[in-house]
């Protein structure tokens, strides 16, 4: 094995996790490490002693455990024994306990097609991804969550995909929703699809569907395989299915429609309506019901002057959010104004909140998160961070992408990254999350 030296550390005596960076800069390996790489110049390392004594590999796992994901992927690439120290560490992810910041997906023409780059805020510098086929570039992103990206590829078939470890797989297919029929050509491909709307029918080419199926997808934990249920909000009724991972076919959920958001609470799935209505669902059981939590709510956001978000915040409160928007005379949205309500589930309304003190808001296309700025520091306070949230995105691919910070106290918009690269797909915010998915159930 070869010498992984202290020295490059200064001393086991004086370990100072600051300078890690510096020994991540060296060449990086074969393999999987080459997905996950920086579009700038690596910084120069510090002359390597290799008669220094080497860490013991506890020492490092305890080391890695502490740095974010891309600095962790890169360390395991430096030489044998952070290799290992790596392997042990993601084979035991319970040891790692990293807070991950969110990062924005997007990509860009310059990198190829099947590369995603992730802005990272912690560290304010771009990462490259590559994906696997279709690709990236092909596909619409229609949620985001625990680390997993729901897209829909250039035939309207639905994927996970981990975008830190490339896992990829398959949703049921387009086909096995109930309004969705394809149409097949001799030899028995499809070619076509319809789209039954009550007594209407319309007819799409493959890589038209999804923009006039898909509202949004969610992602949530299923804790009795152990791995995810995914739920869709589908157009035009903004009607409720879902699937496990592993199932064949979509199952829609009991009637009900105008849902807007989702979010899943104690075990229950909630659906949150356009007029205020609150929907409750358990999954679990092998029938499922609807329970109306509530027909509407006082001071409901209406959502016809921008977007609703539901977000639960690190001590449980439950937060509906406004994104009230306007239109440029070029026809881009423009993010004007946000309004934070907490929900008051007994008494069945919303009362507005004078900003968000302390905490953290990310809103967009995939599932919104409140963070404490104290756990994340390199986070502003009191803002949020959003995205480009508009649907049938493949009619406005050269649009300018409403993408940016809003400051709550003075609700002051400002710019953290270029537009140029950021048209197709919609960006959407992503946690950076090493799990794998079990597909052994």
């Amino acid at each position: 094995m070869e010498a992984c030296s202290v020295a490059r550390m200064m001393s086991l005596g004086h370990l100072d996790l600051r300078i890690l960076p510096k020994l991540l800069a060296l060449s990086l390996g074969g393999g999987s490490h080459r997905r996950f790489r920086k579009d700038q110049p690596l910084m120069h390392t510090e002359t390597v002693v290799e008669t220094s004594p080497e860490l013991p590999v506890d020492v490092l796992v305890d080391i890695f455990a502490l740095l974010d994901i891309p600095d962790f992927i890169r360390a395991g690439s430096v030489c044998s024994s952070w290799r290992l120290a790596y392997t042990i560490l993601q084979s035991q992810l319970d040891l790692y306990k990293r807070p991950q910041t969110p990062c924005l997906l997007y990509t860009s023409e310059s990198v190829g097609d099947n590369v995603a780059c992730l802005y990272s805020l912690a560290e304010k510098r771009v990462y490259n991804v590559t994906l696997p086929e279709p690709p990236i570039r092909s596909r619409h992103l229609i949620g985001s969550s625990h680390g997993w990206l729901v897209t829909a590829d250039d035939k309207s078939e639905l994927h996970l995909l981990n975008p830190i470890t490339g896992q990829q797989i398959a949703l049921p297919p387009v086909s096995t929703i109930e309004h969705v029929e394809p149409i097949l050509d001799n030899a028995g491909a499809i070619i076509q699809y319809k789209l039954w709307d009550d007594l209407d029918v319309t007819i799409h080419a493959l890589d038209k569907l999804r923009d006039s199926l898909y509202f949004k997808a969610f992602l949530f934990p299923d804790l009795s395989t152990g791995s995810y249920i995914v739920v869709l909000i589908l157009l035009p009724h903004r009607q409720l299915l879902f699937a496990r991972v592993g199932d064949y076919k979509w199952t829609l959920l009991p009637p009900g429609s105008d849902y807007q958001q989702c979010i899943h609470m104690d075990g229950l799935l909630y659906a949150f309506t356009r007029a205020g209505g609150i929907d409750a669902f358990d999954l679990t059981g092998p029938t499922f019901t609807r329970n109306i939590i509530a027909d509407e709510i006082e001071n409901s956001i209406d959502g016809i002057n921008g977007w609703l978000y539901v977000v639960q915040t690190p001590c449980g409160n439950l937060l509906q959010v406004c994104r009230e928007i306007k239109l440029t005379k070029e026809s881009f949205i423009v993010t004007e104004k946000i309004l934070v309500y907490k929900t008051d589930m007994e008494a069945k309304k919303l009362v507005e909140m004078n900003g968000l003190c302390d905490h953290v808001l990310f809103l967009g296309r995939g599932q919104s998160q409140c963070l404490s700025a104290e756990e994340y520091p390199q986070l502003k306070a009191n803002c949020v961070y959003f995205t480009d949230d508009e649907t049938s995105v493949s009619e406005y691919k050269n649009n300018r992408r409403d993408i940016g910070i809003l400051n709550l106290e003075n609700h002051g918009p400002e710019d953290f990254v270029s537009q140029l690269w950021c048209n197709w797909p919609n960006p959407i915010w992503i946690t950076p999350n090493l799990t794998r998915m079990n597909m052994g159930f």
